[in-house]
């Protein structure tokens, strides 16, 4: 090759079309890559071309003019690798790839993002994503849903146990009457907690617990990560009790203990300055001692008791 790309520019229209794919295969080979996307005329060899060269302008026109599942994942990952996430999250729309929204929903932190991606994905059945995705929103009523409408019993039951104790009682009714066509006693040997409050034990706190995280629930913005309190790390009835409003005896209590002093209630002590050498001995010098005292009761080698 003499890289006579003018001469090759004007041979190039006296070749046949259907010859020019064979060309761009050609000029592909030899490492020129943007003269053979710019000779070919397969679809699919452009697409392939505008890949390796990162033409992000000319893969998306080729992918709309194809509307293939896959073109759109493989420009999805493109635009994505570039950083192109506007980009990327319309072409994993496109190729329905709600695995890949989530993913770059959560990554940017993009809750509305992850509302549409929970409806679009219940809508088409996608029911891993869609519980996934209510469950990161906090929805957990969609959550039960979900697994209630999936004929998830069982896994609904849990759910609504852990973390919506007032739904448990309609859950394993639920629960019993698709057990009643296959196996009555099994059916039969579920408790609900409500009735058997004594093999539930903290169930009333558990209602009490969920009702005060409904009022405090918010959603909050995914920079405030590093300041909210790790679940683990929580105690849900604590936080409840501290809830509560004092009662009238507490607050008379309170009111009647005497209010601790906010001033120092010691004198301020306040030393003075050392004195020089030359002071002291000046001191000493002027000191005046008197001869009269009677000093005679005075043993030193007594010891101080």
């Amino acid at each position: 090759m003499r890289r006579d790309f003018d001469m090759a520019d004007r041979v190039l229209p006296t070749i046949p079309k259907e010859q020019r794919t064979r060309v761009a295969h050609f000029l592909e080979k030899q490492g020129f890559k943007s003269q053979a996307l710019a000779v070919s005329c397969d679809p699919e060899h452009r697409f392939e071309l505008s890949l390796q060269l990162g033409e992000l302008k000319t893969a998306y026109q080729l992918a709309v003019e194809a509307e293939s599942e896959q073109k759109w994942k493989q420009l999805a990952e493109l635009a994505t690798a570039r950083c192109q996430f506007d980009l990327a999250q319309e072409c994993l729309q496109r190729a329905q790839d709600y695995g890949g929204l989530l993913l770059l929903a959560t990554a940017s932190g993009n809750a509305d993002t992850v509302q549409m991606l929970a409806e679009g994905a219940e809508r088409d059945g996608c029911n891993n994503v869609a519980f996934l995705a209510h469950f990161l929103q906090g929805n957990l009523e969609k959550c039960l849903e979900v697994l209630i409408s999936t004929d998830r019993l069982p896994e609904a039951a849990f759910l609504a146990r852990t973390y919506l104790p007032s739904q448990v009682s309609r859950v394993v009714q639920l629960w019993r009457d698709s057990l009643v066509k296959s196996n009555s006693k099994t059916a039969e040997s579920l408790a609900d907690p409500t009735a058997y409050e004594n093999l539930f034990p903290g169930l009333r706190e558990a209602f009490k617990a969920e009702a005060f995280l409904k009022q405090t629930a918010t959603l909050r913005p995914a920079s405030d990560y590093p300041l909210v309190t790790p679940n683990e790390e929580r105690n849900i009835l604590e936080e409840v009790e501290n809830s509560k409003p004092a009662s009238p005896t507490q607050e008379a209590t309170e009111s009647s203990k005497p209010e601790e002093p906010t001033t120092n209630q010691f004198p301020e002590i306040t030393f003075m300055a050392d004195k020089t050498l030359e002071e002291l001995e000046e001191d000493l010098d002027n000191l005046e001692i008197d001869e009269n005292i009677d000093t005679s009761d005075v043993n030193l080698d007594e010891d101080f008791e």
